[in-house]
């Protein structure tokens, strides 16, 4: 679905108030604004807007930065591609630049980024909020990954945040740990009789630290010699323009056809997580500047076969993954691996499919797909809720291992990321299949993961309490072990 042009909000004044200009003023402007900034580095500096903030930990954020030239220079090199579009949404809006250097803060200006808690993007949307600021998040597309969709709600969100506390600083400390925690600790200090002020709030670590980063950054790009950085060289132009595609196409035929490499398409376009475009939910693709002529006519020119080689399968009835893959033509290692699909996983039905175009399915896939298409998966056996302790130097990817599941399993049951590591002592959460029942004639034998879940039990891995549950709640367990539809 072609996403509604971006709604251009009030700007953002100091006091909210305007002042009107003079005929000479006016002309002081007009004869300022001719003066082109040198590069984009220049033009951040000229709308610098924030109050700064001086104390020992701007100190120590500048220092951790210029300690890392190496990690500077990718981090700024990997913005140069989207800080154009960014200081002209700014601008736009009249909100301070400085707010352009905060996805180095946040994801080090990586699309892709995707937190512990689940936060995703350049700009770190958690699901709830994306939804708020109507980022479509399917199994199709996510747009919190999106550069232009995540930006305008990113600014949005600022913008309101500024409005409800009158401070930036606030505001950024709200976008970090939210405005209910800002807002409690806020009252918190009047009833005290305490002051209010960003620094003078009780916060999380995180949170004290959030905007001395942005400081640190800010400072580094305000004067680069002073700290010995060398930032690389950003021209004051776009670096892409949106581009219509009307038919479903591959990412990698797109690619070839506007001669970009893959990796460099991808970073344009991070919200596709499929191998295939949807015409019907992306509508528009972004290029660089200089490549958005050559894939329109190369698209023209096109006759190397069908331009999508993908398409969508609606399940009409719940079937394992092998099963499903056979009725498609395709095997079910690669099934399992375009929709991501876990080991010991039905397919629900209703669920979409990523699929190979063949026969009766060689069609573009309909805006009703694009949109709403989903992927629900239950376990293909009974499944019971279980906590051990971890050892030392365990893993999402070693207890994994260990107990026969998938690390992407793990870090789902645990709401943290596939290559986190684990305290000694710490409750880890496993689904693990139920242990059968016993014959009276003749001992059963027992199944590997149950074997290693004994093998595993001592001083550091030891089962939670109560492991031994009602039918009622071994139910709800089976429930909590389906993963959220994407």
């Amino acid at each position: 679905m072609r996403q509604p042009a971006p709604t251009r909000l009030p700007p953002v004044y100091p006091n909210n108030s305007l002042t009107e200009l003079s005929s000479s003023q006016f002309a002081s402007q007009a004869v300022h604004q001719l003066n082109a900034p040198a590069d984009i580095w220049d033009r951040i500096r000229r709308g610098f807007a924030m109050p700064d903030l001086d104390n020992d930990l701007v100190r120590g954020r500048e220092q951790w930065y210029t300690s890392r030239p190496d990690y500077v220079q990718r981090m700024t090199a990997r913005g140069s591609k989207y800080l154009f579009h960014i200081v002209e949404e700014l601008e736009l809006r009249n909100m301070p630049t400085e707010l352009a250097l905060l996805p180095f803060i946040e994801s080090a200006y990586n699309p892709q980024a995707v937190s512990s808690a689940r936060a995703a993007g350049m700009w770190q949307f958690m699901p709830a909020t994306g939804k708020d600021f109507a980022l479509k998040q399917n199994m199709f597309r996510d747009d919190r990954r999106d550069v232009l969709a995540s930006t305008r709600a990113a600014l949005t969100y600022l913008q309101r945040l500024y409005g409800m506390f009158g401070d930036w600083h606030l505001a950024l400390a709200a976008y970090n740990w939210g405005e209910g925690s800002v807002g409690r600790a806020i009252g918190k200090n009047k009833r005290a009789g305490l002051g209010t002020s960003y620094t003078e709030l009780t916060m999380p670590m995180e949170t004290q630290f959030y905007v001395p980063k942005l400081q640190a950054v800010k400072n580094i790009v305000a004067n680069p010699e002073r700290f010995g950085a060398t930032l690389p060289n950003i021209e004051n132009h776009p670096y892409f323009q949106s581009v219509d595609i009307k038919r479903d196409i591959d990412v990698s035929v797109a690619a070839k056809l506007a001669g970009v490499p893959i990796e460099d398409f991808r970073a344009l376009n991070p919200s596709a997580s499929k191998p295939v475009l949807l015409a019907a939910g992306t509508p528009q693709i972004l290029l660089p500047w200089d490549n958005a002529a050559m894939f329109q006519a190369n698209l023209e020119a096109y006759t190397g076969g069908p331009l999508a080689s993908w398409t969508a399968w609606i399940v009409p009835t719940t079937l394992k993954p092998a099963d499903a893959a056979k009725r498609v033509g395709m095997t079910e290692d690669e099934l399992r691996t375009i929709n991501h699909i876990p080991t010991r996983m039905l397919i629900k039905a209703g669920s979409t499919l990523v699929v190979r175009r063949a026969g009766a399915l060689d069609t573009d896939v309909s805006s009703h797909i694009a949109d709403n298409g989903y992927l629900a998966l239950a376990p293909d056996q009974v499944l019971r809720r279980t906590v051990v302790k971890a050892r030392k130097k365990d893993s999402v990817v070693a207890l994994a291992k260990r107990y026969r599941v998938s690390p992407s399993s793990v870090a789902d049951w645990n709401n943290i990321g596939v290559s986190a590591t684990f305290k000694v002592g710490q409750s880890v959460v496993l689904m693990l299949p139920v242990k059968a029942k016993r014959s009276a004639k003749a001992p059963s034998r027992r199944t590997p993961s149950a074997s290693n879940f004994k093998a595993s039990k001592g001083k550091s891995s030891v089962a939670a309490k109560g492991e031994t549950k009602s039918k009622a709640t071994a139910t709800k367990s089976r429930k909590t072990a389906q993963p959220k539809r994407k």
